[in-house]
């Protein structure tokens, strides 16, 4: 006997002109891309050389990542790259936060996007083609020909490592996320005070952690890409 399992089909929140469905995972990054961009406008409108408030916070973050993953792009690579590496780190980490709220996973509109594998499946195809880009600049043509090191019959092996990176990124932060939900929620239906705290304050490091991990790597993918070995 096969057993198929068959996930429930989620209803959107509204629709958009009547025929553009809008569910709760949308509505949710909305938000997040709406509070890191109210924070970065409001930390960088009046910009002053001696920083405080908002602008202090933002180019601590700012310079805490070029700081960080500089060391293994190098000082010319983390300069192009250091904008969307702060912006991985944001987004994975204030999603991962999300997911903490009480009740957050059974509120309509409020389900934590990283929880979600077509979201970090998405971040993973960004990180994809910015090795590819990235590798493309520092090297032009060049850089293909990494693909048939040390001999062209690695092609093939080549290739599937290119592939399987994206794979990876994708089930390592989902499956993290995804994880932690469902046991806080289990938890939360059997003791809905007191088990579940403690799940609630490791989250608050592990999504700290989950977020700098997808950050190393996408650097030490970009920095494979830019380094002399191409």
């Amino acid at each position: 006997m096969i057993f198929a399992l068959e996930l429930p089909m989620q209803e959107p929140l509204f629709t958009i002109a009547d025929k553009l469905p809008v569910p709760d995972l949308i509505v949710t990054e909305w938000a997040i891309i709406l509070v890191i961009g109210l924070f970065a406008y409001f930390a960088t409108r009046k910009m002053e050389r001696v920083p405080r408030g908002l602008q202090n916070a933002f180019e601590m973050i700012i310079q805490w990542t070029f700081d960080f993953f500089g060391q293994m792009l190098g000082e010319s690579v983390a300069k192009k790259w250091t904008p969307i590496l702060s912006t991985f780190f944001l987004f994975i980490l204030v999603s991962n936060y999300s997911g903490l709220l009480p009740g957050a996973a059974y509120i309509d509109g409020f389900k934590a996007p990283t929880s979600d594998w077509n979201v970090t499946a998405t971040l993973a195809l960004i990180v994809f083609f910015s090795v590819q880009i990235s590798g493309f600049r520092e090297h032009k043509m060049h850089y293909f020909g990494h693909f048939i090191k040390p001999m062209p019959l690695m092609l093939p092996l080549n290739i599937l490592e290119e592939v399987a990176r994206p794979l990876s990124l994708t089930l390592r932060l989902f499956g993290n996320v995804f994880g932690e939900e469902m046991i806080i929620g289990f938890l939360l239906m059997m003791a809905p005070f007191l088990i579940p705290m403690p799940m609630m304050a490791l989250g608050l490091l592990t999504g700290a952690i989950q977020a700098i991990v997808f950050t190393i790597l996408a650097s030490s993918y970009i920095a494979g890409a830019t380094g002399e070995g191409h």
